[in-house]
């Protein structure tokens, strides 16, 4: 086993060794206005924009780090006899029709992949089938390419997420195959819904943690990340560790742009992150509490806000705000389309849309240089000689579909 490539992280900021990443398929458009909320859209997204769109963020990383693809790294583990039973058992577990086991077991691999993303075709074999208004036997997962939700590596483990919608739940069933069985990836794994826990109202999601050292953890609390989701990170921390200190903000349950913590907050350096200011540095009725572990005991106070928590744990972290600093309405807006939700792939260097001016105006006011992704792709531009900078991509269709360059990047290992 290759252990360079294993899962480490212990930082939002270290340089990028390794990702996963989701090119969005045939599943993003296999699905309509009337069934997209039940998708976790308040839209539906055009393949046809989205993908050139997302192909500047895998042709960015793909110059400054390795870049793994769900779809190859799938197909690459199901000639494994031990992955393929484990995985199927798992999807089809507690469906009512066994016999999708043996049919799913019996098709090329290749195929399989490709069916357990985009979708497996209901049959019409009989009366309550052919009636049935679902097309498919398993549902597409047009989630997928937001691949930071299902699994998050912290530290050398990889948490599996336990999501907060089930129309999700075989994208965790897909990342836990592949950090069991691949050669390249294998790492210990943690999921909270195997074992002896009580797992109701048990969620936790990726874009709702945030690794800022080993000793220093982030994490969300609204619709997509229970309380009961950041207890069991502390259960398992009580075991495991000396010392851990868990920041923990709960997030407005509307709108729909709170969904996680990287819509908020993202860090960008070893001293600053990128913020929506209204929620984040000003006084609201969120709380934000610091849990502290040290030897298995465990005490929890309020703070004032996560900069000034972050302060408290030796810190010396800057704030910039998302929209910019003048108005509160720009701000909104920029939020919305994922303002804050940066991917930062080296320290002071990330990836964010286009299309939030006022956000990228106020980081070159803080000395990020803004760098266009073509230029980077090309080799027209080099990250590596800036000290800070922010590479954009193009977000008109990507940015309705709910989440930014964060969201749609797993990174499994950094310096």
């Amino acid at each position: 086993m290759n252990t360079h490539n294993q899962a480490n992280i212990n930082s939002e900021i270290g340089k990028l060794e390794g990702v996963i990443l989701h090119t969005p398929g045939s599943e993003v458009e296999n699905m309509t206005p009337a069934n997209a909320e039940r998708a976790l859209y308040s839209d539906i997204l055009n393949l046809h924009i989205a993908k050139p769109e997302y192909l500047q963020l895998s042709g960015v990383l793909e110059k400054v780090s390795t870049v793994y693809q769900v779809k190859k790294i799938l197909t690459e583990i199901l000639p494994n006899p031990a992955a393929k039973a484990f995985l199927l058992k798992d999807i089809c577990q507690g469906k009512e029709d066994c016999t999708l086991f043996d049919e799913l077991n019996s098709i090329p691999d290749e195929t399989l992949a490709s069916q357990l993303i985009e979708g497996v075709p209901l049959r019409r074999d009989n009366l309550s089938r052919f009636l049935s208004q679902e097309r498919y036997e398993l549902r597409p997962l047009h989630n997928f390419f937001f691949t930071r939700d299902s699994a998050m590596v912290i530290g050398k483990e990889v948490l599996i997420g336990n999501m907060a919608s089930p129309v999700r739940k075989r994208e965790t069933q897909i990342m836990e195959a592949i950090f069991k069985f691949h050669p390249l990836l294998k790492s210990p794994t943690i999921n909270p819904d195997k074992g002896t826990n009580n797992t109701k109202d048990l969620t936790i999601e990726g874009g709702d943690i945030q690794i800022v050292t080993d000793e220093i953890l982030l994490a969300g609390a609204g619709l997509r990340t229970s309380t009961k989701g950041i207890d069991f990170l502390v259960d398992h921390f009580k075991k495991t560790r000396q010392t851990q200190n868990i920041l923990v903000q709960e997030l407005p349950k509307k709108p729909e742009s709170f969904i996680h913590l990287d819509m908020v907050f993202t860090n960008l350096n070893h001293d600053e992150c990128l913020v929506y200011e209204p929620l984040i540095s000003k006084q609201t009725k969120h709380q934000t509490i610091l849990i502290s572990i040290h030897k298995g005991r465990v005490s929890i106070n309020q703070v004032k806000n996560l900069p000034d928590g972050l302060r408290k744990l030796g810190m010396d972290i800057k704030t910039i705000s998302c929209g910019g600093t003048g108005d509160p309405y720009i701000q909104e807006r920029e939020q919305w389309h994922s303002g804050a939700n940066f991917f930062t792939f080296a320290p002071g260097k990330a990836i964010g849309y286009n299309r939030n001016v006022y956000t990228l105006e106020e980081l070159n006011k803080h000395g990020y240089e803004i760098l266009p992704a073509e230029d980077v792709i090309s080799g027209k531009t080099n990250p590596d000689h800036f000290d800070k900078c922010i590479i954009t991509i193009d977000g008109a269709e990507l940015a309705r579909g709910g989440g930014g360059a964060r969201c749609m990047t797993m990174p499994v290992r950094r310096q």
